[in-house]
């Protein structure tokens, strides 16, 4: 007997080929790697398949014999299912195609099941089936062996609505008795819906008892058989509410372990009365694409434009379970206030390479469809070099509907304003007392703990506006100056804007410079470690922004109060900023702003541009505050979930605490209350930490468009993304004043900033708050990626830095010691020869 031929248990099916054990066989291989309630399982290889017109071979049969023996099973009801190469896989389901057999007990009725499965491959069905999908060669079948459950109850489900695509519902069908009836069609069964409450969360949503067959499937004598159904049990719903909702947990658990990115699966479930089993899961084929209808024939436009400013990396699975959610909750609020009727459950984030994506195609719509911003002006707004969607001019009662939606929003955005200001404080405020407190030792305090920490993303609906819809105001002050001065809003916006009231990222500035020369001033003394009052005021420093970091959007990025050394080491270069010759800058450029419009405008436009000035002025460091909050919200959950992981490690679930962010919150919680094994659990964290290595070696796109069924149709070519057509003019997105020259210092990740020296031009991939102490001591600023809104324009902007963004591919087209010259008026970068 060959390695090839031998049967293939459980454990080990989820490390063999999909030719050996087929799409069924590798599915559930893996599910019970993961730590799911899965049978006991083994699978004959697909190879036996190759001589199925010479009967069963009697090599396999002694196999067989010799393997019910040993598992107890030759007596044992049994549940034989096909597991064809290509079956139960992402591109085909092959489902109700090939044979499956139940109630089979003893050698020789396996043997017949096994032959009669082999026989459904040469079915007319199946070659049509085949020769449909385009799938070549000769077709091959594993089988897998396991024992029939004694099922009071059995379905089928998704984890997304199978019909309209939508993502944050699972939707579950079940019967009395095994499945069959649901299967083969005799009966739909009760339907439960469930809706996404918050993250990892379900709650069922609605539930309705379907056609139940009188007769239900039950083992019986060497097959199965119609048994009556009580009338009772016919007329009422299968689970009650407590029951339903364990199911969808359990669910959703095995779609999120097989794949957490896309948790997309068909799964068919088994109830004995005690506990819930899962005998089969594949992914849902052909998910459709959700969508407004206007956008259903149009590719979808994915784009890191704008979210790779502030999370460049690949996401672990914690970020992208805060991040899925995240988005949205931003995006919507605006829309909302304005009265727009938004798709319900729309999906804006996705995860390609590990990266965050937004899907501009829905958001330049809801722009245009919401408000007639155009989706040019959006993406310039937004960052990026995406494609456009298609829309159709308006008619009047479109752009009556739009005109009312703007006056809404403007009526009802000074209320949302300072509830999110209230927000904010009440957020930081919290994060500052969850700072300190201790971990509890009993699993449901811990859960309340978190719950705590959660509930500003449920409740704090301003908190996400200011964060999420601060650009309005923004937008209608470049509206208004792009009319006056056509193809020089951006630049004289910028210059009117600087100076303004600080947002707490400048304030950050500003204290960092006064403790750089406080630590100077110390030197004199023995230095900063040994003068009381520096570190009084360092101190002082990080209880107000000690939550900051790094690319501080990550969880597993370390904050400032982590790593102060971070912030120690660049005191020495900021003590040479002279902040009042940086506010006489700012000052100038507002006040040169102010006097060419004077010079040009009417006198009636100066009131006008004011109020506009002062509101996006407002808006965007609200924008900054409430960006704080969420922030110092993250730190402190990243404190109690690194608690939560040393806590894992003393458990030998984990290796080391960091690897936490591995998993999904209610992975966690599932291992906390007992229904996860740490098996599974160290299972979930080493593959999904190997695919972390894959992702980091990926080269990203920018953006990339999907057709309705999901095929790739474009991806940008980034290599081409920034030069010019002379090789000496770059042109981006202007977001600061004035010009600045200098040489280039091209920087990866703000942790090099040592090198940059004051005054060269920081030359950057992104920009986060992380960045803030270079931008101090930079002459000019040059990003890859961002746009009008993004933090690294904001915070130019009110530095009156000369600063240009979106300018994907720039690193590589400039060397360190280059002399160029930053026109943040124009938005452009020269060469100077």
């Amino acid at each position: 007997m060959s390695a090839l031929t031998a049967l293939i248990s459980a454990v080990t099916a989820a490390d063999a080929g999909l030719a050996d054990v087929g799409g069924k066989g590798k599915q559930l291989g893996l599910l019970h790697r993961y730590g799911l309630p899965v049978p006991e399982f083994f699978v004959i290889p697909a190879i036996w398949s190759r001589q199925r017109r010479d009967g069963v071979p009697g090599d396999l049969q002694a196999l067989l014999q010799a393997e019910l023996a040993a598992r107890g099973w030759l007596n044992l009801p049994l549940a034989v299912r096909s597991s064809a190469v290509g079956e139960d896989g992402a591109a085909a389901s092959f489902a109700g195609i090939y044979r499956s057999c139940l109630n089979i007990a003893g050698l020789e009725a396996l043997t017949a099941a096994v032959a009669e499965i082999w026989a459904s491959l040469d079915t007319p069905t199946a070659e049509a089936y085949r020769e449909r999908l385009g799938v070549k060669g000769e077709p091959a079948m594993a089988v897998v062996v396991m024992p029939l459950l004694p099922a009071l109850a059995s379905g089928i489900a998704f984890t997304c609505d199978p019909v309209s695509g939508r993502d944050d519902r699972i939707v579950v069908h079940a019967h009395w008795g095994l499945g069959e009836a649901l299967v083969g069609g005799e009966a739909s069964g009760d339907e439960y819906v469930f809706a996404e409450d918050t993250s990892d969360t379900w709650r069922l949503n609605e539930s309705k008892i379907g056609s139940k067959a009188m007769m239900r499937v039950a083992a019986a004598g060497g097959g199965t058989q119609l048994q009556p159904v009580a009338s009772a049990d016919a007329q009422r719903l299968v689970f009650d509410r407590r029951q339903a909702e364990s199911l969808a947990a359990l669910l959703r658990d095995a779609a999120v372990a097989c794949d957490f990115v896309a948790p997309f699966y068909d799964l068919e479930w088994v109830w004995d009365g005690g506990q819930f089993w899962l005998t089969q899961a594949r992914p849902v084929t052909r998910r459709p694409h959700y969508t407004y209808d206007a956008l259903r024939q149009q590719p979808a436009i994915w784009t890191r434009g704008n979210t790779c400013e502030i999370m460049p990396e690949p996401l672990q699975s914690m970020d992208w379970n805060f991040s899925r959610r995240g988005c949205n909750d931003l995006l919507r609020q605006g829309w909302q206030l304005a009265g727009y009727r938004l798709l319900p459950g729309v999906q804006r984030a996705g995860l390609f390479d590990g990266r965050l994506y937004l899907e501009a195609s829905i958001m330049q719509w809801e722009a245009w469809d919401g408000i007639g911003l155009l989706p040019e002006r959006f993406n310039a707004l937004m960052g990026g070099h995406q494609p456009v969607i298609a829309v159709t001019p308006p008619n009047w009662r479109e752009r009556l509907a739009r005109l009312g939606r703007t006056l809404r929003y403007l009526r009802h955005a000074t209320a949302m304003g300072r509830r999110g200001d209230a927000e904010v404080e009440q957020a930081l405020a919290l994060a500052r007392e969850l700072r300190t407190v201790p971990l509890p030792q009993d699993n449901a305090e811990i859960t309340a703990l978190l719950q705590r920490l959660f509930r500003p993303v449920r409740e704090f609906v301003g908190m996400f506006f200011l964060q999420g819809s601060g650009g309005g105001s923004l937008s209608l002050l470049l509206d208004t100056l792009e009319r006056v001065f056509p193809g020089e809003s951006a630049a004289i916006g910028a210059a009117l804007l600087a100076g303004g009231e600080p947002s707490v990222t400048a304030q950050q500035g500003y204290a960092l410079i006064e403790l750089a020369q406080l630590a100077k001033s110390a030197e004199k003394c023995g230095g900063p470690q040994n003068h009381p009052q520096f570190a009084r005021a360092f101190a002082a420093f990080l209880d107000l922004y000690g939550h900051r970091g790094h690319y501080e959007t990550y969880v597993r990025s370390p904050r400032w109060h982590e790593q102060p050394e971070r912030l120690l080491e660049q005191l020495p270069a900021l003590a040479e900023v002279d902040a009042a010759v940086m506010r006489e800058r700012q000052r100038q450029a507002a006040a040169a702003a102010w006097a060419r419009i004077r010079r040009e405008l009417p006198f009636w436009y100066r009131p006008l541009l004011r109020a506009q000035v002062k509101a996006a002025n407002r808006d965007s460091n609200r924008r900054e505050a409430a960006r704080s909050a969420i922030i110092s919200l993250l730190s402190s959950g990243r404190r109690l979930w690194l608690l939560i992981g040393e806590r894992l490690v003393g458990e030998g679930a984990l290796d080391q605490a960091d690897d936490i962010f591995h998993l999904l919150p209610g992975e966690v919680e599932r291992y906390a209350a007992g229904h996860l094994p740490l098996a599974g659990l160290r299972a979930r964290v080493a593959e999904r930490a190997a695919l972390f290595v894959r992702w980091q070696a990926c080269t990203p796109r920018e953006w990339l468009t999907l057709s309705p069924t999901g095929a790739p149709v474009l991806r940008s070519t980034l290599e081409n993304a920034a030069k010019p057509a002379d090789g000496r003019c770059f042109r981006g997105v202007a977001t600061g004043t004035g010009i600045a020259r200098g040489k280039v210092r091209r920087l990866r990740h703000p942790a090099e900033g040592l090198a940059l020296l004051p005054g060269e031009i920081l030359v950057a991939p992104s920009t986060d708050p992380g960045w803030t102490p270079l931008f101090l001591k930079a002459g000019g600023l040059v990003v890859e990626t961002g746009g009008y809104l993004s933090h690294g324009a904001i915070v130019a902007r009110e530095f009156a830095l000369p600063a240009v963004v979106n300018l994907p591919g720039i690193l590589d087209c400039l060397q360190d010691g280059e002399e160029i010259e930053v026109d943040g008026m124009l938005g452009e970068v020269r060469r100077l020869l």
